[in-house]
């Protein structure tokens, strides 16, 4: 495994939709182990192909919670319920933070590292991690949907 650098905006990749997956082979599997080892390394929760400049539909998410690291390869949201307003950052944006409005409950439809298709229900802040990374898949930044502006010791709840 390897970390890979992560590409910081304006990088023009962060902005273009990526292309859907359709070699499960080797490669793909050393990615998404390179792409886990980067996010640990960045204390990520979640980073998104093109963040480390592959314009491709793969996303890792792992929040610290029972479900673990969950690898999503040309993932589709393909139902989304109810509503919630918190705090997001991007490994791609250091430093800046915003509130975000996003749905309190996803189920997401995606592809292993085999290529098995599976659907995954996810709510709270694994839902909204689990929406930051699928944006990424599109070209969309989390900044085009900030609603205010956070400073770093907003973030710290008391």
């Amino acid at each position: 495994m390897a970390i890979r650098e992560i590409v910081t905006y304006p990088a023009d990749i962060l902005e273009t939709p990526c292309e859907k997956v359709t070699d499960f082979d080797k490669k793909l599997t050393k990615l998404l182990n390179d792409m886990y080892e980067t996010m640990l390394h960045a204390d990520g929760v979640g980073l998104a192909a093109p963040q480390i400049g592959i314009a491709k539909q793969i996303a890792i998410v792992d929040v610290g919670d029972s479900n673990g690291k969950i690898e999503l390869i040309n993932p589709v949201i393909i139902e989304e319920r109810g509503e919630q307003v918190g705090p997001e950052g991007c490994l791609s944006f250091p430093g800046l933070f915003g509130e975000v409005k996003r749905a309190h409950y996803v189920k997401v439809r995606a592809q292993n590292r085999r290529g098995k298709i599976f659907v995954l229900e996810a709510k709270g802040f694994l839902a909204r991690a689990i929406q930051h990374e699928i944006d990424h898949l599109h070209g969309v930044l989390f900044t085009s949907k900030v609603t205010k502006y956070l400073k770093e010791e907003d973030l710290v709840e008391g």
